[in-house]
């Protein structure tokens, strides 16, 4: 198979070009060449080659390029090219693996690097002329779009825990809709659940922000929670509520914490490692909830977090979204209460007081549904 007229191999020719013409192997490998061929978005070209990091390092360095040994270690050079960062890795295998981390070496055999990965169609290489090489037979898998371990299912879990979660978000983002999950696969899965314990928070949390952000990902949770893996990662979380969401999301900004309030769980945001912006936004939807309207629910903690509770609310019912409340949130979220504490000064000195009233006020404003207006509000003062 060759891939033609693809920009972004065209864009990494120059950096291709610079290993080929040392006598080097320049492969783009992983991401980039599963979703070329599944017509997803590219975020970012790796490439594999069969020269050591220092002579990457210096290639790159001659031909004018900025050179970054963001993981020299480990084999892998950042290669800056007209603005476009490249992630180039020496062919490696394992020499040990504890589940979380790996002892690699260097190799120039592409067999060693391609046995290393996760899964079939991401041991897909390109050459800079866009022939596709196909190390493991993973290219069928990919046109079918069908998720399978490299080799043995157990072992590539062993190698590494995170595939765990990582399965379910690529079955999530890729698996074709009429095929079921490899057999052996969720075996091995169901087998190794206890190393889920050896992820980290944030391994963790950056997984399920991907698996939560894909289209359709309530089949992925379905499955999950059957081979035991949500309870693991999330106790009490219930994915019977994605589904009815992902329905009644159509045409709606998609939102990954909309989906994280539907599906519950015992302190998300702790066991997740949830940042302090994606904490609080968490906490705004479940607040929003809490208030005696919606449209209130706008007003106060904006039209996000108010849109997402009414989702969710009608998730929880199978309901269909009433557009109107849509709009009444928009609206509500753009108010700006007409009284200011220095309005009442000349009645209400400043203090406890004073505040409890404006509080009051407030209240009955929102129940107007926004319209009294500051004369109206100032009659009634209560000194």
């Amino acid at each position: 198979m060759k891939l033609t007229s693809i920009k972004w191999l065209e864009d990494a020719a120059p950096v291709m070009a610079m290993l080929e013409g040392a006598g080097h192997r320049a492969l783009a490998v992983g991401g980039c060449v599963r979703n070329e061929i599944f017509r997803e978005p590219i975020a970012d070209v790796d490439i594999a080659t069969d020269a050591l990091p220092e002579a990457v390092m210096a290639l790159a360095n001659k031909a004018g390029f900025r050179a970054i040994p963001t993981g020299i270690e480990h084999g892998t050079v950042t290669v800056v090219c007209s603005g476009e960062a490249y992630e180039i890795t020496t062919f490696r295998k394992d020499v040990e693996t504890d589940g979380r981390r790996a002892v690699v070496a260097f190799s120039t055999d592409i067999l060693d690097d391609a046995r290393r990965r996760d899964f079939t169609f991401n041991a897909l290489y390109v050459q800079a002329d866009g022939e596709v090489i196909d190390p493991l037979n993973g290219l069928e898998d990919a046109k079918a779009r069908r998720l399978r371990f490299i080799e043995n299912a157990f072992e590539r879990i062993k190698e590494d825990s995170l595939r765990i979660l990582r399965y379910f978000r690529f079955y999530a983002q890729y698996r074709d809709p009429l095929d079921g999950p490899d057999m052996e696969a969720i075996a091995a899965i169901s087998a190794s659940i206890d190393m889920l314990d050896t992820l980290s928070s944030e391994r963790v949390g950056a997984e399920m922000r991907k698996l939560l952000s894909a289209s359709e990902p309530e089949v992925a949770l379905a499955l999950m929670a059957q081979t035991g893996v949500l309870p693991r990662i999330l106790p009490g979380a219930d994915p019977r509520f994605i589904g009815p969401l992902v329905a009644i999301e159509d045409g709606l900004p998609l939102r990954w914490l909309r989906r994280l309030a539907a599906l519950g769980g015992e302190a998300p945001a702790k066991r997740w490692r949830l940042s302090k912006a994606e904490a609080k936004g968490l906490a705004d939807i479940f607040a929003a909830m809490t208030l005696p309207s919606l449209t209130e629910a706008g007003y106060r903690l904006g039209e996000a977090a108010a849109i997402d509770a009414l989702l969710v609310q009608s998730a929880s019912i199978t309901m269909p979204v009433d557009p109107w409340l849509i709009s009444q949130i928009k609206a509500a979220s753009q108010e700006v209460f007409p009284l200011k504490a220095p309005y009442l000064m000349d009645r209400i000195p400043p203090g406890k007081a004073l505040g409890l009233e404006l509080k009051r006020l407030e209240t009955l404003w929102i129940a107007s549904g926004f319209t009294l207006t500051a004369a109206a509000l100032d009659k009634m003062v209560k000194p």
